[in-house]
C-alpha cells in the first residue's frame, strides 16, 4: 500500500496525534532521505551547542541537487537500523524543540510556487497518509492554519520561501550545475554559517556587528549575498578570502 496525499485548504480539518502512546511511535523517523534547509541547520546546531562546521561534519552528508544544481544537505542515517534519524531515541526525538521543518509539518506536506509575474509565493498543503502511521483518527481536530501555528512553522516557512527565491534565481541565471568555486560559496553561505561569519567579518564591506552576531540576520544577509553572486555570473565573482 502506498501513501495517500489528500489536498487540503487552509481551513480544512484533519485529525492527528503523535506521542509515545501511538503504536507506530518513531516509525516516521526511519527509512529517511531527509533534506535539511539552512534554517533547519541553524536551529539544530544551536540546540546541540555545536558550530555549523561541527554539525555538518558529524551529522550530515553533502550532495548536489539533481534538479536545482545547488548543494544540498541530508542527515547521515544509520543503515544498520533501517536508516534511522541520528537523533531518534526510544523515548522520542532528542532535538524535538528544534526539529527540522519537514518533521514539524508532518503529516502535512507543503508545496510552494512562485508567480513569475508578481513574485508572490503561494503555498499548498496536502495530508500525507502513510500506511505505517496510526496517528490519524485520534487526538484533536486541526485546521491547517492551527497546525502551522502549533508546530511553530511560520518562521521555518518564511526562511524556506527565501531559499526558494535563491533556487528560482539560480535556475534563471544558470541552469544545471554550478562551477566548483561558486558551488563552494553557496554551501559556505547557506549551510556553514559560522564559517561564513568568520570569512565576511574580515572583508572591507563586512556587515554590521548586529548582523554578524545574530544567526537569523546573518542567514538573510548570506542569502542576499548569494543572490548577488548569481546575478553577476557573467562577471568576475566578488572576492572572498578565507584565512587559514
Amino acid at each position: 500500500m502506498e501513501e495517500e496525499l489528500v489536498p487540503l485548504m487552509t481551513n480544512d480539518r484533519f485529525m492527528f496525534s503523535c506521542s509515545a502512546s501511538v503504536p507506530c511511535f518513531t516509525e516516521c523517523c526511519r527509512d529517511l532521505n531527509q533534506f535539511l534547509t539552512p534554517y533547519d541547520i541553524i536551529r539544530l546546531k544551536n540546540s546541540l551547542n555545536l558550530s555549523s562546521t561541527e554539525f555538518l561534519d558529524q551529522y550530515t552528508s553533502r550532495h548536489t541537487g539533481p534538479e536545482t544544481g545547488l548543494p544540498v544537505v541530508t542527515f547521515k542515517t544509520r543503515p544498520a537500523e533501517r536508516f534511522v534519524c541520528p537523533f531518534v531515541t526510544p523515548t522520542g526525538c532528542r532535538v524535538y524543540a528544534d526539529r527540522p521543518s519537514s518533521c514539524r509539518t508532518y503529516p502535512l506536506v507543503r508545496m510552494a510556487s512562485r508567480s513569475r509575474e508578481t513574485g508572490k509565493i503561494t503555498a499548498y498543503y496536502a495530508l500525507m497518509k502513510e500506511p505505517h502511521c496510526q496517528g490519524f483518527d485520534r487526538g484533536r481536530s486541526w485546521t491547517v492554519q492551527e497546525w502551522l501555528q502549533d508546530q511553530s512553522l511560520l518562521i521555518y516557512n518564511d526562511m524556506n520561501d527565501m531559499m526558494m527565491e535563491i533556487i528560482g534565481l539560480k535556475n534563471q541565471m544558470k541552469p544545471g550545475r554550478l562551477d566548483p568555486e561558486l558551488n563552494e560559496r553557496v554551501y559556505l553561505a547557506l549551510y556553514d554559517l559560522d564559517r561564513f561569519r568568520t570569512v565576511v567579518a574580515e572583508q572591507a564591506d563586512a556587515p554590521p556587528e548586529s548582523v554578524l552576531s545574530d544567526d537569523l540576520s546573518l542567514l538573510k544577509y548570506a542569502m542576499s549575498w548569494i543572490a548577488r553572486q548569481l546575478m553577476t555570473l557573467s562577471q568576475p565573482p566578488e572576492p572572498i578570502h578565507e584565512s587559514r
